[in-house]
């Protein structure tokens, strides 16, 4: 989010005065999380409302990490009504297993916020329909995940990586990026490809530090497992260098949160092909541009199928990745972007 919010805000200057935590504003944008560290901006948006950009559209876990479990019931209770206070008590005595239990993300407590912003900008329908179930009088704007063209490595450097990482040329090199979570399902990943042959070359990497102890140790055994490669937190500049290296990226999310992965846009907007999780939350991306694969059941199954595919048909995979480098290249470039922001700003100040 950091990231996003640094390179949203250089463009919006370009368009006019935009200043930072200024006390006095014409209005006001707040960009929250979910993550109890927002508490702050979650506060002073109640006191101070504008625009709130909802990254995660799910606020449960913002909640539990902030909140005394009477206080999280009363909010529970504001969002759902008083019949869920039974709910709102099984769930804070749960909230150990918060992380992976799908009901966490059933509730995500949007009501308030939502009810007190001038406008709401969300970045994919699935988000904006949980505002909307909240908060249906609130004004609603879905604006894309931003992409900002980086700066490419030589081809060199991307060579001498592989090889440090021990991948020849004809290896098909998968990645994993960012915090490694339940919800990116690791163990999945790696149990689809441990059912592909060993004929087909393939690798996996994880390129990114363990959100918990507890998830490392469950799936240590996997992480042995032949053709998994390792590699720790990554600089600016690191990341884009793995990530130009990498030839399919692989971006699963379950539970949904609602959001729209920075990481994804990265590596589509790089022209690579990403497997990512079915749902409203990916439905903007043109069919032939990406790769998903449903959650639940299935999932592990219909990657496995991916996999081998596209081992096999490496030209295809990689007309795939071109046309999500158009698409994202278009529709998420951040000077279009940061003129929707824009104009969501000017319409709320023209209307307040």
């Amino acid at each position: 989010m950091a990231d996003y919010s640094a390179a949203l805000l250089r463009h919006l200057q370009r368009l006019g005065r935009v200043e930072i935590d200024a006390e006095r504003s014409d209005v006001k944008l707040y960009h929250l999380g979910n993550n109890h560290l927002h508490g702050a901006i979650y506060r002073r948006a109640l006191e101070q409302p504008g625009v709130i950009v909802i990254h995660d559209a799910v606020l449960q876990h913002f909640f539990l990490g902030s909140l005394t479990e009477r206080d999280y019931i009363a909010e529970f209770r504001y969002n759902y009504g008083s019949w869920s206070e039974d709910l709102a008590r099984a769930l804070w005595k749960g909230r150990a297993r918060s992380a992976t239990d799908p009901r966490y993300f059933r509730y995500p407590m949007l009501r308030r916020i939502c009810e007190a912003s001038k406008a709401v900008i969300v970045h994919n329908p699935a988000a904006a329909q949980m505002v909307r179930e909240h908060a249906p009088a609130t004004r609603i704007h879905e604006i894309p995940h931003l992409w900002e063209q980086p700066e490419i490595p030589p081809v060199y450097e991307v060579e001498r990586l592989r090889r440090r990482l021990g991948v020849s040329g004809n290896v098909l090199l998968c990645a994993i990026f960012g915090h490694l979570r339940e919800s990116k399902r690791l163990a999945s990943v790696i149990r689809a490809l441990q059912k592909i042959p060993t004929k087909y070359p393939l690798a996996l990497l994880l390129a990114g530090d363990f959100a918990s102890t507890d998830l490392e140790r469950s799936i240590e055994p996997l992480l042995a497992s032949e053709g998994v490669i390792r590699a720790g937190y990554l600089s600016e500049a690191d990341w884009w260098r793995y990530a130009v290296a990498v030839d399919l990226g692989i971006n699963l999310k379950y539970p949904a949160a609602g959001e729209t992965s920075g990481i994804g846009i990265r590596l589509m907007g790089l022209g690579k092909p990403v497997v990512l999780t079915s749902g409203l939350e990916t439905s903007r991306f043109p069919v032939s541009a990406r790769l998903t694969v449903d959650a639940g059941v299935p999932e592990e199954e219909m990657l496995s199928i991916y996999l081998a595919w596209a081992v096999q048909n490496r030209a295809s995979l990689e007309e795939i990745g071109k046309r999500a480098a158009i698409h994202i290249r278009s529709e998420h470039a951040v000077e279009r972007v940061a003129s929707m922001y824009w104009n969501v700003l000017s319409d709320c100040y023209h209307g307040s």
